[in-house]
């Protein structure tokens, strides 16, 4: 299943603490972002990758791309003042797509998506027009007014959602019309399609695909790579 994906790369990352964008950290002499590309590059079914980032930045990223011969990226995008503006960038910037395409949104702070992750969610968006990575919530889940437990939160059919997400590409282009319309903000792509009135389907994955957010992610980012080396 042929695809395209953007990916968003501007962000700050507060929560990492990192004092620098995050995807600049290094895991195995390697900055997150470069692990996060070469899944893209070396899968067979990506035609291409639109990377979104901060244009303070962009000397930084060229000379990465070319550092590893990334040249499935085929356009640095300036990112907007929110994720959903990032991700609307640099769908505007696939001017040769047609409507049933099949485009990806994937965090670049997400390194360790694997290509059958990859092909599962974008043979499901294809069939659906929409689709996302999630795992099941394991975790006994409190809602809280402060510091006061108010209720247990039954976790039954509750998902934690990950990327890629995948979704035709006209479905997506006009999901994000419809929000910019509506003043709608959301914190993932699915929500937009959502609220744009189209059901998204879930294909599960499982918690290696993590986002790095926090410094303590870089501990379990630092075994998984050892785990995949065959170093555990």
């Amino acid at each position: 299943m042929k695809y395209r994906v953007i990916i968003p790369a501007a962000g700050k990352g507060k929560r990492m603490k990192a004092g620098k964008n995050k995807q600049w950290i290094l895991l195995d002499d390697k900055p997150v972002i470069a692990h996060t590309l070469t899944v893209f590059q070396q899968d067979e079914y990506c035609e291409a990758i639109i990377l979104v980032i901060n244009e303070k930045e962009k000397q930084d990223f060229q000379a990465l791309i070319e550092r590893f011969s990334f040249t499935k990226v085929i356009e640095l995008v300036h990112g907007g003042s929110e994720r959903q503006d990032s991700v609307f960038n640099g769908l505007q910037a696939v001017t040769d797509a047609s409507p049933y395409d099949i485009i990806l949104v994937h965090d670049g702070a997400r390194p360790f998506v694997t290509h059958d992750m990859i092909r599962r969610v974008a043979e499901k968006a294809a069939a659906t027009g929409a689709a996302v990575l999630a795992v099941p919530i394991k975790d006994t889940l409190k809602r809280a007014d402060g510091s006061d437990i108010i209720e247990t939160v039954d976790r039954t059919g509750l998902w934690a959602a990950q990327t890629p997400q995948a979704f035709h590409y006209q479905l997506l282009y006009d999901a994000n019309l419809y929000a910019q319309k509506h003043d709608f903000t959301a914190t993932d792509d699915a929500s937009l399609v959502q609220m744009y009135g189209h059901t998204v389907s879930i294909v599960e994955s499982d918690a290696t695909n993590m986002k790095l957010t926090t410094p303590e992610d870089l501990i379990f980012a630092d075994l998984i790579l050892k785990w995949k080396k065959g170093k555990l």
